[in-house]
């Protein structure tokens, strides 16, 4: 049985076929982990074939492929960093807590957290600062404005900023 192809899934093809293992063992050296890079590997294949883009402008298939990897593996270690972060303060409010929240309810949290963080990554880097020390470490709004050199209102002006675009990915 034979199926009708696009040209972009020719060239989609082609580029697995010529490069999947090239970029799996340079996944493979990097991570020092075999499963972490077949992971990352496939997802970076997905990524540019959900970019649907013709790859006919690519002159560096190599260069491609590693720096699509490379963005993955940096979503990658900030979903991370979420949580572990998420996680440690589990275990610090554990003892205060009549019991522990259901599987659900924690992943509903690391969902939650990892729209924040995707919402947060779409920002200038002041704003995002700035709603990372108001909402994660408390700090007041005129402490913030002097760590960050600007004045209360701006502050105030990266907060609504930040809220918009988690508002505007909730809503998506």
């Amino acid at each position: 049985m034979t199926f009708a192809t696009t040209p972009l899934q020719q060239e989609m093809s082609a580029l697995y076929s010529a490069h999947h293992g090239w970029l799996y063992g340079w996944l493979r050296r990097k991570l020092g982990c075999a499963e972490n890079a077949a992971d990352v590997a496939q997802d970076t294949f997905l990524r540019i074939v959900a970019a649907n883009k013709t790859l006919a402008g690519v002159l560096e298939p190599r260069a491609y492929l590693t720096t699509t990897a490379k963005r993955l593996l940096i979503d990658r270690s900030r979903r991370q960093t979420i949580d572990q972060a998420y996680m440690a303060e589990l275990a610090l409010l554990a003892g205060h807590m009549p019991s522990y929240p259901s599987p659900e309810e924690i992943m509903q949290a690391v969902q939650a957290l990892e729209r924040i963080a995707a919402a947060l990554a779409g920002l200038a880097d002041k704003p995002r600062e700035a709603f990372v020390l108001h909402y994660l470490d408390g700090m007041t709004h005129a402490a913030i404005a002097a760590q960050l050199g600007v004045s209360t209102r701006m502050v105030q002006k990266y907060l609504v900023q930040a809220l918009l675009r988690c508002d505007e990915l909730a809503q998506a």
